[in-house]
Order: structure tokens, then sequence, then C-alpha cells
């Protein structure tokens, strides 16, 4: 008997999200096909979108993974896995990461309260930071590389 059921499917992804058993849509489907649901990729796909899955980098692979499993990443913890690039120009800084981490970037930021940055604004995958005096941009890029890549 297979299940149909897209509530049941959503409730057994995150469980395999969450117990980091798999991380490949590929490997999701095998998973729920042992589990007795029929699925394709084009399914999975969806569904990890609908529930907010991100893709991001776990031991030099791509996987996907619940937001809420990095809400308790620290600036201690590996950042760098999320951050692609981080740039300036004379104005603005700009961070590009990991589709669906730009927004968990941007609030470990905001949460670190520098008095040298006036704010964040982040979209799927980039943020753009503001600092409070354009001239001293270049030491706040520098201050916000150490904080986020070391």
């Amino acid at each position: 008997m297979t299940k149909q059921n897209s509530a049941n499917m959503i409730v057994a992804i995150q469980e395999l999200l969450k117990n980091k058993s798999v991380g490949t849509q590929e490997e999701i489907c095998a998973a729920l096909s042992k589990k007795g649901f029929i699925a394709n990729q084009v399914k999975i796909s969806r569904l990890l979108h609908k529930i907010g899955a991100i893709k991001m980098t776990e031991n030099d692979r791509v996987v996907y993974r619940l937001p809420t499993e990095l809400a308790t990443i620290s600036p201690k913890d590996n950042l760098k896995q999320l951050i692609l690039n981080l740039t300036h120009n004379e104005v603005l800084i700009v961070i590009q990461t990991m589709p669906g981490a730009a927004q968990l970037v941007a609030r470990l930021l905001d949460l670190a309260n520098d008095k040298d940055v006036l704010g964040t604004i982040a979209g799927d995958d980039t943020i753009f930071i503001a600092p409070r005096k354009v001239k001293q941009i270049e030491g706040v890029f520098q201050k916000l590389s150490k904080f986020l890549l070391n």
C-alpha cells in the first residue's frame, strides 16, 4: 500500500532532514519510497520548497536541511560554509550566501550590534550592509570578514 497524502509526506521529509539521514533529493526520494510513499524528484523539490528547506554545504557535499536547524548557529560555528562571496564598493558591503542562508547570516550580524553597521537588508542569497560611516567602509569590511570567515 502506498501513501499519497502530501501532509504525511511533508512530515516524513522533515523527520528525515532533522535526523540528517538524507541530504540530496535522490536520497530523500529513496527513503520515502522505503516508507511507502510514491514520490518523484519534481514532487520532492516542490515539498522541499514548501517547508523552506535550504541547500547548504555539509562535509563537502550539498545537502538539504531545515532552516530551524540553522537557527542555533552562532558566529563560533563554521559560517564559512554558508558564505560564497564577501565584497564591497565605496558605499555598501555585499555578502552572497548559499540559497536560503542570507536571512540567517543577516540576523546574526544584527544580533552582534556592531556600532559601525547602520543596518542590513537580506534576500534569499544576498545581503546588503550599510556602514554607519561610508568613510570607514574598509574597516567595517575587515571586521565583518573576520567575524564571518574566521
